[in-house]
């Protein structure tokens, strides 16, 4: 299980901090967070919970959506670079195990690589700060909404809440479940390639 979350979360965090720059924020790369080195990147109580809960985050990429062209599009496309990120990985980890057929514990982790992916994409899809999801929900209401962002202040305990009461569960299987299943479809289409 490690190499797979390592890598998900990484470059979760990468994405965001690469989007960030692209767009004209240097504040990710000036705090050494442009990298795809884990280590920067792990809360080691959100690491931990991801292992042991089902769910967990790494550390928040800094951006200064002021030095946006368009603050409010900037941070909306920042929010979108990480679960994006995640659902081209697992898109790649699909057509990998296609591609290789793997047996025993290759063919777990990546089995398990796809599926962390998927989960890291459609979570922080919610809209529920500070998920991303809120950030790009945010980006597409018009107006400035305010309220998104002053909600933030409460939205970690919120979403601890509503994780213990088993709330989000059944959200994030309708998602998670169809997107895994188009994902062993085209590992299947892949492994039927004349190659």
């Amino acid at each position: 299980m490690a190499p797979p979350i390592l890598l998900a979360l990484a470059f979760h965090e990468f994405a965001h901090a690469a989007a960030a720059h692209r767009l004209g924020d240097n504040t990710a790369r000036n705090e050494g967070r442009l990298t795809l080195n884990p280590i920067k990147h792990l809360d080691p109580i959100g690491t931990l919970l991801l292992f042991f809960a089902g769910f967990g985050w790494a550390k928040p990429v800094p951006v200064n959506p002021w030095n946006f062209d368009n603050p409010k599009q900037g941070m909306m496309l920042v929010s979108l670079a990480g679960p994006g990120s995640n659902l081209f990985l697992a898109i790649m980890g699909a057509i990998l195990f296609g591609l290789l057929q793997p047996m025993g514990s290759l063919n777990y982790m990546l089995n398990f690589f796809i599926y962390i992916n998927v989960l890291l994409a459609v979570f922080n899809m919610l809209p529920i700060p500070p998920l991303d999801g809120s950030k790009i929900l945010a980006g597409i209401l018009p107006g400035r909404q305010q309220w998104l962002y002053t909600l933030e202040q409460y939205g970690t305990p919120i979403l601890f809440i509503l994780i213990f009461l088993g709330v989000l569960r059944p959200v994030l299987k309708f998602f998670i479940y169809p997107i895994v299943g188009m994902l062993n479809s085209l590992a299947n289409f892949v492994a039927g390639l004349p190659l």
